[in-house]
């Protein structure tokens, strides 16, 4: 999975982009300019190369898209890999002026805020693709300051708990849990039965451990608590965040968790999920793409199933990576920018069926036909997406090393307190280096 940039190394880009902006206008395409042209997406580009920057997970995505948009226009189009941590790196090459045309890149107003959208980005405003999309998609996320600078080409990922549907059948469990007390009930009943109810991993980088504090946030996070953390007028310290993390300590003490979870990796997780070894996993969408690779879909429909969870109900959070969307950037070339938006919109035109049929991925699109071969799990991954509240990447003004933090309690060298602590600090340091009122 895509491994969250360490925000204190980011700390330096954001400030470095944010100087840029005092010195480099950019080149249109700002709200308040003229709206950009949106070229035919079989208009001639024959003599023009585009580059498109992915992520080591992500560079093979475009591949059928490339092939269509080249067969079609006469361009020549470049997937160049940005080495790991991916984020990191974009931001200090566009620091420095290297830009490519297109980006993978984490749709979240964080996010966008670290490329320096206004100066660096092109506006997507009234792309011709918008009104295909389905209508709780449509500006789920992608938007910061009512510009929309980035657009997503597959469904936003969500936490969520992915279970054995054996195991649950084994141990009596006819229906999914409908909200969080009911989700804990049914892990201690399976550990009474003997069963590990959940796989965590704290070794290497503990990306997911975030996931398990999250969700329990959702129904905060739907009554407006990250805008108050963006406002300073609430922090990871007070009772609603710190007392997440607290449960989550609670349960690894309690031992519903793997016993190895202090050196357990992401590869450990897909294989114990799938053998019944552990009941469940609180993961996001791209831990099934670890499942798909040691299984096919009719394995995975008989074994795997997914359920949304929040306190209160059955609610997810959803959090869009950078293999969801893309960015367009200012390169001061208009040919190549008006070819990057000729690219967006052939592939989320033309070439859309083809690269939803290629990446065995679920449609955006209303018109558009998800593949044949998605699993039941992740149709209902995005079935879930109607009713679900923004993750603190999506939601939140900076995005601090809560999983870091997190994966230190794990290893008790923090307790769930210094986690706050430090989770807080951080997230202050940013916020007031990319001049966040109130900080």
């Amino acid at each position: 999975m895509k491994k969250r940039f360490s925000a204190v190394l980011a700390l330096g880009a954001v400030a470095a982009l944010t100087l840029a902006g005092c010195s480099d206008p950019g080149s249109g395409g700002d709200s308040g300019s003229a709206p950009a042209e949106w070229p035919a997406q079989d208009a001639d580009l024959s003599g023009t190369t585009l580059t498109i920057w992915a992520a080591q997970n992500s560079n093979t995505v475009p591949d059928s898209v490339v092939a269509g948009f080249e067969e079609l226009t006469g361009a020549k189009v470049d997937v160049v890999t940005i080495p790991d941590p991916y984020e990191q790196s974009i931001q200090t090459k566009v620091a420095t002026g290297d830009k490519p045309d297109l980006a993978f890149w984490q749709p979240t107003a964080s996010q966008l805020t670290a490329l320096n959208a206004k100066t660096n980005l092109q506006s997507l405003d009234d792309a011709p693709w918008l009104d295909a999309y389905t209508p709780e998609l449509r500006d789920i996320t992608g938007i910061l300051d009512d510009t929309r600078y980035a657009t997503l080409i597959t469904t936003p990922a969500v936490e969520g708990v992915y279970y054995n549907k054996q195991v649950f059948a084994d141990a009596g469990i006819t229906t999914t849990p409908g909200n969080w007390d009911e989700f804990l009930q049914v892990a201690r009943d399976l550990k009474a039965d003997g069963v590990t109810p959940f796989f965590d991993f704290g070794g290497g980088t503990p990306w997911a451990t975030q996931w398990w504090v999250q969700v329990q946030l959702a129904d905060a996070a739907a009554d407006g608590l990250w805008d108050r953390v963006n406002a300073n007028e609430e922090t990871f310290t007070d009772p609603t965040i710190q007392g997440a993390i607290d449960t989550y300590q609670g349960l690894i003490e309690e031992g519903l968790f793997n016993e190895n979870l202090k050196t357990a990796t992401f590869e450990d997780q897909g294989p114990a999920l799938l053998s019944g070894d552990a009941a469940m996993a609180v993961q996001v969408n791209s831990f099934f793409g670890q499942l798909q690779s040691l299984a096919d879909t009719e394995e995975l429909n008989e074994k795997i199933g997914f359920f949304p969870i929040s306190p209160s109900g059955n609610v997810g959070t959803f959090i869009p990576d950078q293999s969801n969307a893309l960015v367009a950037f200012k390169t001061g070339d208009a040919k190549r920018e008006a070819g990057a938006r000729q690219l967006l919109s052939y592939w989320l035109g033309d070439g859309y069926q083809d690269f939803v049929n290629a990446q065995s991925t679920v449609s955006l699109q209303s018109d558009v036909d998800s593949s044949a071969d998605v699993p039941q799990a992740l149709l209902d991954v995005s079935a879930s997406l109607s009713d679900s509240v923004g993750s603190m990447q999506a939601l939140a003004v900076a995005n601090p090393d809560l999983y870091l933090n997190l994966g230190d309690m794990i290893q008790g060298t923090k307790t769930a307190v210094e986690v706050a602590e430090a989770t807080q600090a951080q997230f202050a340091e940013l916020a007031k280096a990319i001049g966040t009122p109130g900080f």
